[in-house]
């Protein structure tokens, strides 16, 4: 399991203060995460909600509209200002050392965030040991198969090499969560910008206030903004012509159950 971490390392961008100031343009709560998410957190014993790695709470404020009581919980402090500005309560903390004691929520959830964690074992650990008997956990992730389906990577293929090592496999996240359920999502809407859903509108692949605002086309115009360049014209050239693909990437929620 070590090697996740190293792999996440490599891939990792830890400073999202830049992204907070216009996050919410083009990543609030998608209906299309939320169904799975909801069917993974029903039944659960109460009502208390940690969002890890929760960002500026969007998630948060849909579940809190239905009933939840939820806590963000993310280690960027720009982004928990947009997350307190909402009226939600927030925790300054990272996602491998949570500040809350044993047994403490009722349901947790890790909305996309996994793959910025440099050891993602150890904070769904983390999730597992807040979660009171009974407890749901929620993983929404982009596992390695996820990501190699995604046709993006054709376009900017010095991308798949760390894409995938930064993602685990379906079979390593269920080693994480044994008796885990995998609910499929599939990208109906572009309320929540990932880079799943963009994949779906490469007229927003084009755009830079869309494809800026996720950490894929961040780390690739840092690393190779000429490989990016060349890979965006292509999509424009094609999207002129009629044959850009429009196929939106999925996504996997894990329901896991905390035994009595």
């Amino acid at each position: 399991m070590a090697d996740h971490g190293r792999h996440n390392e490599a891939s990792l961008l830890r400073d999202y203060s830049r992204q907070a100031q216009t996050y919410d343009e083009t990543r609030s709560a998608s209906p299309s995460v939320l169904g799975p998410l909801r069917e993974a957190l029903a039944g659960a014993p109460g009502r208390r909600l940690a969002d890890v790695g929760g960002g500026t709470g969007n998630y948060s404020r849909a579940l809190r509209d239905e009933g939840w009581d939820p806590v963000v919980i993310d280690r960027q402090p720009e982004m928990l200002a947009r997350a307190e500005a909402k009226g939600l309560e927030t925790v300054e903390a990272d996602a491998m050392a949570l500040p809350l004691p044993d047994e403490s929520v009722d349901a947790v959830m890790l909305v996309s965030m996994l793959h910025h964690v440099e050891d993602p074992p150890v904070a769904v650990a983390e999730a597992q040991r807040i979660l009171r008997p009974g407890g749901r956990l929620a993983l929404m992730v982009f596992t390695r198969e996820d990501v190699e389906s995604m046709w993006l990577t054709d376009y900017f293929p010095s991308t798949r090499a760390w894409i995938v090592a930064s993602h685990p496999s379906l079979e390593e996240l269920l080693a994480m969560v044994p008796g885990a359920r995998r609910i499929e999502v599939r990208f109906r809407d572009l309320d929540d910008g990932s880079l799943a859903a963009l994949a779906g509108h490469p007229e927003r692949v084009v755009d830079p206030a869309w494809h800026m605002q996720t950490s894929y086309f961040e780390r690739l115009e840092r690393d190779r903004s000429e490989e990016m360049a060349t890979g965006l014209q292509r999509i424009r050239d094609e999207l002129e012509a009629g044959t850009a693909p429009r196929e939106p990437g999925p996504a996997t929620v894990l329901a896991w159950t905390k035994s009595d």
